[in-house]
């Protein structure tokens, strides 16, 4: 039979070799890749929590202007079964099955709705989470020293005569052993609402490469460091402690 009359046999488009080859260098490239992505979206997180804080710091400033200049308390008391705090309403049940009403709080009339309460790099899908409320209630904790007991004078702003230097809400969370589904042998994290000058308990959450974000009196957001020798060891991972102690009380 004549050669020019045969018809070619196809080449395979990779010998397994190849194929090999490949695929090796499709996994280098992706395990180059991840971290710089990994990096993006925790950089993305970030920028959108500072946002955040921008625009609760701005809210805080409308509350005062509209309430004689005085600050809003941690807890107005107890109302429907429940309690009244400064982000919302929290009403009676079982770790993660309470009701929430975030139209209750100091600032949601100043905020146009939800969408600025919850940071992104706090992560509710996280295995060793539990929730306070029937799903998502606020990511960032109001300085106490701001508040006042229901039976007391509210807290008013000319006593923050550093508003430059004074947190009004930061990055927060807590290590809970005590409430279950959490125990000693079963930390969890969970959502909290207040940062202080406490130095027993540790409740801000430095989420962010082990920073945590604050708005301040003047409104500009700040990265701040987490107090030596302050991580909660229950679950180090987490990254929960405390706030320096310079920026929060006030005269």
């Amino acid at each position: 039979m004549n050669a020019s009359n045969q018809k070619s046999i196809p080449r395979a488009a990779f010998t397994l070799a190849e194929l090999l080859v490949v695929i090796a260098i499709i996994t280098l490239l992706a395990a180059l890749l991840l971290p710089t992505l990994s990096r993006s979206k925790a950089t993305a997180q970030r920028i959108k929590c500072v946002g955040n804080l921008h625009q609760l710091g701005l809210a805080t400033q409308m509350y005062w202007e509209e309430n004689a200049g005085n600050c809003f308390r941690y807890s107005s008391g107890f109302t429907n079964g429940g309690q009244l705090f400064w982000f919302g309403w929290l009403g009676p049940g079982a770790e993660g099955e309470r009701p929430f009403d975030a139209q209750m709080g100091a600032l949601w009339p100043y905020l146009a709705g939800r969408g600025v309460e919850l940071c992104p790099s706090l992560n509710y899908a996280l295995g060793q989470f539990k929730l306070k409320a029937r799903g998502a209630a606020y990511g960032y904790g109001y300085n106490l020293h701001l508040s006042a007991m229901p039976n007391q004078t509210p807290v008013p702003v000319a006593k923050i005569t550093r508003p430059t230097d004074t947190a009004l809400l930061a990055d927060a969370a807590q290590v809970n052993t005590f409430q279950p589904p959490a125990s000693r042998s079963n930390p969890m994290l969970e959502e909290f609402y207040y940062v202080s000058t406490n130095r027993s308990e540790a409740t801000a959450h430095f989420r962010h490469a082990q920073r945590a974000s604050a708005v301040f009196g003047d409104g500009h957001v700040a990265m701040e460091k987490m107090e030596a020798g302050s991580l909660d060891q229950n679950l180090p991972g987490q990254f929960v402690g405390r706030l320096r102690v310079e920026i929060l009380p006030v005269p």
